[in-house]
Order: C-alpha cells, then sequence, then structure tokens
C-alpha cells in the first residue's frame, strides 16, 4: 500500500489544534480544493507558502526514510527473531537481520 504524503498532512503539521477542513486533490473541473478555516479566514500567501514548503519538507523526510519501511516489512516476526537467537545466539540472528541492512542500506 503506498503512502502519498499531501496537504492535509502538511497543514496538520503546521497548524495542530487549528480547526480547519481540507482535502488533496482538484475538483471535478480541475481546480484547487480550498482550505476552509473554521474562524473564516482566507488562507494567505504567507501560509500557502509555509504548506507548500511543509509539504516539500514532509514528502523528503518520508522518502529519505523509504529503507526503514523496507526493512520492517523484511524483518521476520519478532518471535521468529527470538527463535532464531535461542538457535543460533546472537552472532546467528545478527547474520539473518544483516542481509536485510545490506539490502536496504541507511
Amino acid at each position: 500500500m503506498a503512502i502519498e504524503i499531501n496537504i492535509v498532512d502538511a497543514i496538520g503539521s503546521l497548524y495542530k489544534g487549528k480547526y480547519y477542513s481540507a482535502s488533496s486533490g482538484t475538483d471535478s473541473e480541475g481546480n484547487a480544493i480550498p482550505i476552509i478555516w473554521k474562524d473564516g479566514h482566507t488562507t494567505t500567501d504567507e501560509e500557502n507558502t509555509a504548506i507548500n514548503t511543509e509539504l516539500i519538507r514532509l514528502k523528503a523526510e518520508y522518502d529519505s526514510n523509504a529503507y526503514q519501511r523496507n526493512r520492517a516489512a523484511e524483518y521476520p516476526e519478532i518471535v521468529d527473531q527470538l527463535d532464531d537467537i535461542y538457535h543460533n545466539g546472537i552472532e546467528g540472528w545478527k547474520s539473518t537481520i544483516k542481509i536485510i541492512k545490506d539490502k536496504y542500506p541507511a
């Protein structure tokens, strides 16, 4: 399942606790869906700049952590890792884990 970082994530990151309604994307005519602030103000140019900057930052952060998600998906279940340690010792377990770490370097 692919996760996409979008404007809602950026707004939530910047304006925690501030009430707004937002959606990413466009309407049926291709127009950007506006942010609706509960206090009724219109999004300022400064807010738009901050939101776009935060969106870029969040996407870069997400992309830079791809190796962590890839590793987590391939690591054996913790029960299997503990069994590996029991049967093969810490060094045997490290060998199993190292294959995945090498496949997805940081």
